[in-house]
């Protein structure tokens, strides 16, 4: 159990946080939710003790453990693999290495074999002869294949570092677990396997994740953060979000009631106070009127971009082609022989673990890279919008947001340009910030103005959803779902993809994976396929 008293967070004159009570109590799974900005993070580096309140307490049991997520993903590259898991465990892992360092000396003294078998006693209390069986499960759940078990952290890769972290995170059976947006660079396998970790872990979890279906997935309840106020809900996102708009809803009928009976009142008051008979019966109703407050209804701070794909070209039948594409890149085969069409009607999600093959084939198709062999052909018809997972290039320069985004444009009237930037959310002097300067969050959202304002009738979109917030990511969702052309993309969210997709392709070691179906259904068509292809398990005859 954890639970904040009373606490307050300041920054010069403004409360990010004020006077919050609320307590996270043993066998739930809460979703921190807010709009950017509101202080989800910040909330739980409090809670971490990482950041001191201006006023109140954190509380926690006695003797209980706290587990974090790292955010640092360089903190660790002087440590192996396994130590880094097994360091989630701070008191586990001290007595590991003091133990080692007392039986590496050659002068044993009595005194190190009366504190060597003090930590004998204490690492069995702990299941110590277990961690690294534990460790190893953990990484092997999450995707971490065992022959990169004992690895200095600093070979990983970016994505790999993210699972070794999150199963630093969840090793050691924690008491109360803080996870700040841990499906962010995982894989939808290793995303499905922390969902079921989550829904049997025993003890108390406070997640932030912009991933819906997550929530909904693991969530017993919901703790929304909005004007420096955190109100709990029980139940997952979806059972908030109804709760939430039903509150609303009564409190605006509730209103609409109570205007009614004041303007009822005021209209005898006007009638009847100068009419001496009937002069109680009008003060009477003063008193009344006096008495009815109407509810304060403050217009939630979650702002939702307008995001609408409209083509400027209908696409014709044939629309893409792609044979026998190979590409080995640093000496790995990256993609060998791919060969597949898309028809007009298609919105593929390109899923698994495979990241590097799907965004190497996206730079192809968007003539970034050149393939090693095959070829790809684009119907005549097509113009192609791309929306590239490293974005660096396009934001290195000194152009402002409304100049950067004018190029794109066939319409280069300030205000025209200046209309789709406030759609997604720039208004007033933010159209004048280099875009050099921009968070993760606005660089994506200028990519999907320059993505609408060209008007590309088949788009290509490579984690679109990384860095943003749930609304955006629900107006992005919502747009593609809308939008009249194909579409190509690779997301981590389950919902969107589920959503959007019509067709899943699956780049995998033994080649394409193609199903015309929804992404749930190919999930529980192909479980055991890919389960046995990720234990290399020959597949049965029948």
């Amino acid at each position: 159990m954890i639970s904040a008293n009373n606490v307050t967070l300041r920054f010069g004159k403004k409360a990010l946080f004020e006077d919050v009570n609320i307590k996270f109590t043993e066998g739930n799974c809460y979703g921190l939710i807010g709009a950017n900005g509101a202080g989800k993070s910040t909330f739980l580096k409090i809670l971490s003790g990482d950041i001191e309140p201006s006023k109140g307490e954190v509380i926690m049991n006695d003797g209980e453990r706290l587990s974090v997520l790292q955010q640092d993903h360089f903190k660790f590259d002087e440590y192996n693999v396994m130590d880094t898991v097994i360091m989630g465990n701070k008191r586990l892992y001290d007595i590991m290495k003091e133990k080692d360092a007392i039986y590496a000396k050659e002068d044993f003294s009595d005194e190190d074999g009366i504190r060597a078998s003090e930590l004998e006693g204490e690492f069995a209390e702990m299941d110590g002869w277990n961690a690294e069986s534990d460790a190893a499960m953990l990484l092997n759940g999450l995707g971490v294949d065992t022959d990169i078990h004992y690895k200095q952290m600093s070979e990983l890769d970016g994505n790999l570092k993210v699972k070794v972290l999150l199963a630093q995170a969840l090793f050691g059976n924690p008491d109360v677990l803080l996870l700040d947006e841990p499906t962010n660079h995982l894989d939808l396998d290793a995303i499905a396997w922390l969902e079921e970790f989550l829904i049997e872990f025993e003890n108390t979890v406070i997640v932030v994740s912009h991933d819906r279906y997550f929530l909904n997935k693991v969530c017993t309840h919901i703790a929304d953060i909005d004007y420096a106020k955190i109100t709990l809900y029980a139940g997952n996102y979806d059972f908030w979000y109804e709760s939430s708009q039903l509150m609303i809803r009564q409190m605006k009928e509730a209103n609409k009631k109570k205007e009614e009976k004041i303007k009822e009142l005021q209209e005898f008051i006007q009638r009847f106070s100068a009419n001496a008979s009937k002069s109680k019966q009008a003060t009477s109703r003063k008193r009344a009127l006096e008495k009815i407050e109407l509810d304060e209804i403050k217009p939630s701070s979650r702002k939702y971009p307008y995001i609408d794909f409209r083509p400027k070209r209908e696409i014709g039948n044939e629309v893409l082609t792609v044979s026998h594409i190979s590409k080995t890149i640093d000496g790995e085969k990256v993609l060998d022989d791919i060969s597949f069409t898309v028809g007009r009607e298609d919105k593929i999600a390109f899923v698994g673990p495979n990241t590097i093959a799907t965004t190497t084939l996206f730079q192809i198709l968007a003539g970034e890279l050149e393939p090693d062999e095959g070829e790809y052909k684009w119907g005549v018809t097509t113009t192609q919008g791309y929306f590239p997972k490293d974005n660096t290039k396009e934001f290195d320069n000194d152009l402002i947001i409304a100049d950067w985004l004018a190029q794109y444009s066939d319409d280069k009237d300030t205000t025209y340009v200046r209309g789709f930037l406030g759609r997604m959310l720039f208004a007033g002097d933010d159209g004048v910030k280099k875009v050099k300067v921009l968070s993760g969050g606005e660089k994506v959202r200028c990519l999907l103005s320059k993505m609408m304002i060209m008007g590309a009738n088949v788009l290509i979109l490579d984690e679109p959803t990384n860095h943003l917030d749930m609304e955006s990511i629900t107006a992005l969702n919502n747009g593609l779902i809308k939008f009249g052309g194909v579409c190509l993309f690779a997301c981590q969210d389950h919902q969107f993809v589920q959503t959007t997709a019509n067709r899943i392709m699956e780049l995998t070691n033994t080649g394409l994976i193609d199903k015309q179906t929804t992404y749930d259904e190919y999930l529980a068509s192909d479980e055991m396929a890919r389960k046995r292809q990720i234990m290399n398990m020959p597949a049965s005859d029948d």
